[in-house]
């Protein structure tokens, strides 16, 4: 077996052999462009793990207008992070160690999240005290205020621990950090959870979810469920900004095809004329157009979030809790109808655009017949009077023979009266009026001829 081996060896150049021996040799081609960049993006924002009991504090804030310098500049301030700098945040996730706690700081494309993990039993809001969240926050307030830019979701997740075998049980324990109202509350997957929220703003701007997970829920799994849980939260917000943008577009979008109509009927009618059809439609024309301009990203991006709750929703496998509705049936009910609204209201106005494209047509479909008549009684007139100039040409030509031909018998005259004067026996008159014939004939004649030369 040793002798095929030796001779295979022998065969291979010495090149080859070296490159595959060799650990540093490249085994594949050249990279794609961005195939690292690509490849890694899977690993872009890992999952956070959580020990429980913890405690979450969530903070979205819109960064339209605040660049990276701005959010690296303020994680600055934090303890034990001045050796920060921009280039740490290109890749759009950082993970901070704050002593007992952790930062986690994540750039969207439209939104900056800031995840504050405190795990400590010690350090937990209490039950029914809303002013305990100052106190247990792992920096100092004021930094958390300062966050560059505006909020638009800030949630205190508390997460424990605790007996799920009777959800009717685990659901009063939670419902004691809230206060008397309504809660919606939902068991996860297989029933390793149950989350619990009343979607309420409390005077400190923060909404407050409740978990209790069972006591062996790894830090793994803890961790997906509060990655849910924000998500969800966030998304449903960001999903709701096209709802104030498409109320807004309704009475525009209402003038808009009233006008539309009018135009259509006055250009069915014919009581109107071209210029005045054109200069309206062009001004409802703009309209539409600076409307689609100003919110068909908003509504894009509506749609784009809303399938992303959709998501969300169907990942946290829920199950009902006896006596209140579920999360995803709580937002679904409530979020349908907003997200109706704007489809229908982004439909509108892409209908509306198509419509006046239509009469767009119409009108210089009208245009362009009109023309065609203008272009034709002009053509018309063009033509009588190349006629009346042939007409005119012929009479002059008529009369050039005339005056020719009188010229010629003038000089037929005068030689006649010449020759009888050389004493040749010729009545001059009378050979004149006898050569007037063949004098008009020869030069209509000779007209024909060069007529006929020129065509």
């Amino acid at each position: 077996m040793a002798r095929p081996c030796g001779i295979v060896a022998a065969v291979i150049p010495s090149c080859i052999v070296n490159s595959i021996t060799s650990p540093s040799a490249a085994l594949l081609p050249a990279n794609a462009v961005l195939r690292t960049t690509l490849h890694d993006e899977v690993h872009a924002r890992p999952s956070v793990r959580i020990d429980l009991p913890a405690l979450v504090v969530f903070v979205t804030v819109l960064n339209e207008g605040v660049d990276r310098a701005a959010e690296c500049e303020h994680l600055r301030l934090l303890p034990g992070q001045g050796g920060l700098t921009q280039a740490d945040l290109q890749q759009n996730f950082v993970r901070l160690r704050l002593g007992g706690s952790t930062l986690r700081w994540e750039r969207h494309g439209e939104f900056t999240r800031y995840v504050l993990l405190q795990e400590s039993a010690a350090r937990l809001p209490e039950p029914g005290d809303a002013g305990s969240l100052r106190a247990c926050l792992p920096v100092d307030p004021g930094w958390l205020a300062a966050i560059p830019g505006r909020t638009i979701a800030a949630i205190e997740l508390t997460m424990l621990t605790g007996d799920l075998s009777d959800p009717q049980a685990a659901l009063a324990t939670a419902q004691q950090w809230f206060d008397a109202g309504t809660v919606v509350a939902s068991l996860l997957g297989n029933g390793h959870s149950l989350a619990v929220t009343d979607f309420h703003l409390r005077p400190d701007g923060f909404e407050r979810i409740v978990v209790i997970a069972k006591p062996d829920t790894s830090a793994a799994r803890a961790g997906r469920v509060a990655q849910r849980l924000l998500d969800l939260e966030t998304y449903r917000l960001m999903s709701l900004r096209g709802l104030p943008s498409a109320k807004e577009l309704l009475p525009i979008l209402a003038q808009s095809e009233a006008a539309l109509a009018d135009i259509t009927a006055q250009l069915e009618a014919r009581t109107s004329s071209e210029d005045e059809l054109l200069d309206t439609l062009i001004h409802v024309a703009a309209g539409v157009e600076r409307a689609t301009a100003q919110h068909a990203y908003r509504f894009s991006a509506t749609q784009a979030y809303d399938a992303l709750v959709r998501q969300r929703i169907v990942e946290m496998r829920e199950a009902p809790v006896p006596g209140t509705q579920t999360i995803g049936e709580f937002l679904q009910r409530r979020l349908s109808p907003a997200m109706a609204t704007v489809a229908a209201t982004s439909q509108r106005l892409s209908s509306l655009s198509q419509r006046i494209e239509r009469t767009s047509a119409l009108l210089r479909t009208r245009v362009d017949i009109a023309t065609e008549k203008q272009n034709h009684q002009l053509l018309a007139k063009l033509t009588r009077g190349q006629e009346l100039q042939l007409r005119l040409q012929a009479t002059v030509e008529g009369l050039s023979i005339a005056a020719i031909s009188y010229y010629v018998v003038s000089l037929l005259l005068y030689a006649a009266k010449s020759l009888k004067a050389l004493g040749l026996p010729l009545q001059p008159e009378v050979a004149a009026g006898a050569l007037i014939p063949v004098v008009l004939f020869g030069v209509w004649r000779l007209t024909r001829r060069i007529h006929a030369r020129l065509h």
